[in-house]
Parts: C-alpha cells; sequence; structure tokens
C-alpha cells in the first residue's frame, strides 16, 4: 500500500531513521577500527 504522494511527515520520519541508521552503522565502524587498533597495540 504505497502512496503515489508521501506526505512530508512520512518523507521526515524516513530521513530520521535513515539518519539513526547511518549514526549506529558509523558507531559500530569506529568501534570496531578503534579495536583494531587496540589489539595492535596491546599485542605488541
Amino acid at each position: 500500500m504505497h502512496e503515489a504522494n508521501p506526505s512530508s511527515a512520512d518523507i521526515a520520519l524516513r530521513r530520521q531513521r535513515a539518519r539513526r541508521t547511518a549514526l549506529w552503522v558509523g558507531a559500530v565502524a569506529v568501534a570496531v577500527y578503534v579495536g583494531f587498533i587496540l589489539s595492535g597495540v596491546i599485542g605488541r
């Protein structure tokens, strides 16, 4: 049931969800990167 012309509120909600998802993905990527750096430093 997709609307042909979604409302501006619907678009805003999608952008908010997309931004939140992108921030979570970025945070996980940074955590993995920091983890590799720390494991390399600790491994020496």
